[in-house]
C-alpha cells in the first residue's frame, strides 16, 4: 500500500496516519501507523510508515518485544536517531504504565487466576526481577500494590521487615506476593521457598495471612497456595 520513496504528503489524505487518526479513530490504523505518527517523519528514502513497517517487522511484529529494546538498540535501525528512540520508548513506556494503574473498583481476589490477571502487567518488557506486594483488605479485595524490591536478572532482594511495614501501615488484613522470573523458567528456586516460608511464619506471629506468592513470566504462572506450599 506504502510507496518506499514517496513522501506520505503526496499520499491520498485519507491514507495519511493523521489525517486516518482523526477521520476514522484510532482502532482505523495498524501498529505501523501509529508508529509513523510517533516518529512524524522518515527519510528521503523511506516514509515513517515504512520506516515503522521495518522495524515492527524486526521485532516479529511483537509490541513486548519492541517495548524491551533500548535506545542503543533503536538507534541500531537506519532512520532511528536519539529522539525518534526516546519517543517511542516514552510511548510504550505510557502505555505499560496506563496498565498497571488501579481501577476505582477494587478487584475481589478469589484465585490464583484472579491474582495473575491482576499483577501480570507489572512484569510487562521487564528483563530484571521485580518483587511487589498487593496488599488486601477484609473481602480479599486488593486495594494496594508496592514494589519491594528491584534486582538482577536472577534475583532480587527481599526484606521481611519492609514488607510487614508497608502492610501494617496500610491496614491491610491479607499479603499477595509476586516476582518475575525474566528467564521465563516457573519453577521456584530454593532461595523463593526460603523468603516465602519465613514471611508465612512471620505473617503468622502478627496476624497477617499471606495469601499466596505467583512467580510470573511471560508465558503464563506458578501458584505457591496451588501446588500446596504455603
Amino acid at each position: 500500500m506504502y510507496s518506499t520513496y514517496h513522501s506520505i504528503k503526496s499520499w491520498a489524505e485519507e491514507d495519511r496516519p493523521r489525517e486516518k487518526l482523526l477521520k476514522k479513530g484510532r482502532q482505523a490504523l495498524s501498529k505501523s501507523e501509529l508508529l509513523a505518527i510517533l516518529f512524524g517523519s522518515g527519510s528521503y528514502e523511506e516514509s515513517a510508515v515504512a520506516l515503522s513497517q521495518r522495524l515492527l517487522k524486526s521485532f516479529n511484529q511483537d509490541l513486548l518485544l519492541l517495548s524491551k529494546a533500548s535506545v542503543a538498540d533503536l538507534q541500531k535501525f537506519k532512520g532511528i536517531g536519539p529522539a525518534k528512540a526516546i519517543t517511542l520508548i516514552a510511548a510504550l513506556e505510557l502505555g505499560r504504565r496506563k496498565k498497571q494503574a488501579l481501577p476505582t473498583v477494587f478487584p475481589q481476589i478469589s484465585s490464583s487466576q484472579d491474582a495473575y490477571n491482576e499483577l501480570k502487567h507489572l512484569f510487562d518488557s521487564e528483563t530484571v526481577e521485580l518483587f511487589y506486594i498487593a496488599l488486601l483488605n477484609q473481602n480479599n479485595r486488593l486495594y494496594n500494590v508496592i514494589l519491594i524490591s528491584k534486582g538482577g536478572i536472577t534475583g532480587t532482594v527481599v526484606d521481611p521487615k519492609i514488607i510487614f511495614k508497608h502492610a501494617l501501615d496500610n491496614k491491610a488484613v491479607s499479603i499477595l506476593l509476586s516476582h518475575n522470573h525474566p528467564s521465563g523458567n516457573l519453577k521456584p528456586s530454593q532461595a523463593d521457598r526460603n523468603i516465602t516460608k519465613k514471611l508465612v511464619e512471620a505473617g503468622k506471629m502478627l496476624d497477617m495471612k499471606i495469601m499466596d506468592h505467583l512467580i510470573i513470566s511471560e508465558f503464563g504462572y506458578t501458584s505457591f497456595a496451588d501446588e500446596g506450599w504455603l
